[in-house]
C-alpha cells in the first residue's frame, strides 16, 4: 500500500458551530454545509492544500456511515499539527484559534531541539499544534522508489 490520505474527517458535534469556528474564526475555505437534504448527508469540507481537505460530520453520521455504536469522543486519540514559517506565527495561530472559540490547553513554549509550539482545542475537543521549527521536518523517503 502506498498511502496518501487526501480528506481528514472530524466528528463534531453541532456542524454549524464547528463551520463558523473553521470558516470565520480559522479563516479556511468551505462552501458550507452540503448534502443536509439527505439523512446523514450533511457535512462540511474545508481545503487545506492541493489534495488535502478536512471534512466536518457530525457524530452520529459518521458512526452510521462506519456502522458502529456512536461513542463518547476522546480527545487524546490523535493531535493534527500545523507548522508554521515563522516563531511568531505560533502565538498568533493560537491567539486566533482563541478568539474563534477554541481552548488554548498549552500555551506556547519552547521545545526540545529549538522549536516552538502551543496547542488548542476546537469546539469539539480536537487538539491541534501550532509548532514552529528552526530546521525543516526530516523527509519520507520512499524506501522503493518508482523507476
Amino acid at each position: 500500500m502506498k498511502p496518501h490520505i487526501s480528506i481528514i474527517t472530524l466528528a463534531v458535534d453541532n456542524l454549524e458551530k464547528s463551520v463558523r469556528f473553521y470558516r470565520d474564526g480559522l479563516g479556511l475555505k468551505t462552501r458550507g454545509i452540503v448534502g443536509a437534504d439527505f439523512e446523514y448527508g450533511a457535512a462540511a469540507i474545508f481545503e487545506l492544500q492541493p489534495g488535502l481537505a478536512l471534512a466536518l460530520w457530525p457524530r452520529e453520521s459518521l458512526a452510521h456511515e462506519a456502522g458502529i455504536e456512536l461513542q463518547s469522543p476522546a480527545m487524546t486519540e490523535f493531535m493534527l499539527s500545523h507548522c508554521v514559517a515563522e516563531r511568531p506565527e505560533v502565538d498568533e495561530v493560537l491567539q486566533q484559534a482563541a478568539q474563534a472559540g477554541g481552548l488554548v490547553v498549552k500555551p506556547a513554549h519552547d521545545t526540545l531541539l529549538g522549536g516552538y509550539s502551543g496547542i488548542f482545542k476546537d469546539p469539539d475537543g480536537h487538539l491541534w499544534e501550532v509548532a514552529w521549527n528552526p530546521e525543516p521536518a526530516a523527509a519520507v523517503t520512499d524506501p522503493n522508489p518508482a523507476p
